[in-house]
């Protein structure tokens, strides 16, 4: 099944020096993770031990924002740094990394905190792949 996000970097006209499916994987990594980061801490906010769970809310809503913009990054392939590229793949990685964990704390009680790590499990591994690809 094709998405969107290969498609359009099927259609980019130049040259890619990256694996187009694994830049792809990557980007659909980072969008899911950064929805599931946004609902996560949505649904935190919605529950009544709202106050132990700060740090979880922090966290998630750290990682949608870096996810989504290295989703973004990912997506531009004209005038590329690798230097930008690596910086944001690092980042992503970790924030996804420390999201995981601490959703992790929290996945026994809460189904959402669950879901969220695995999301940010996924990514982080995507991100980890593209940086291997790249040097």
């Amino acid at each position: 099944m094709t998405s969107t996000i290969s498609d359009m970097m099927e259609t980019y006209p130049a040259e890619i020096n990256t694996d187009r499916e694994l830049m792809a994987q990557c980007v659909e990594a980072c969008v899911e993770c950064a929805q599931a980061c946004a609902a996560c801490a949505d649904a935190c906010l919605s529950e009544e031990m709202v106050a132990e769970l700060t740090k979880c809310i922090r966290t998630n809503t750290d990682c949608a924002d870096i996810c989504e913009a290295t989703g973004r990054v990912l997506s531009r392939h004209t005038g590329y740094d690798a230097n930008i590229t690596r910086a944001v793949l690092q980042a992503c990685a970790q924030a996804c990394k420390s999201c995981a964990e601490e959703c992790e704390k929290h996945a026994e009680m809460h189904e959402h905190c669950r879901i969220c790590a695995e999301a940010c499990r996924r990514c982080e591994d995507a991100c980890n792949r593209v940086l291997s690809a790249i040097g």
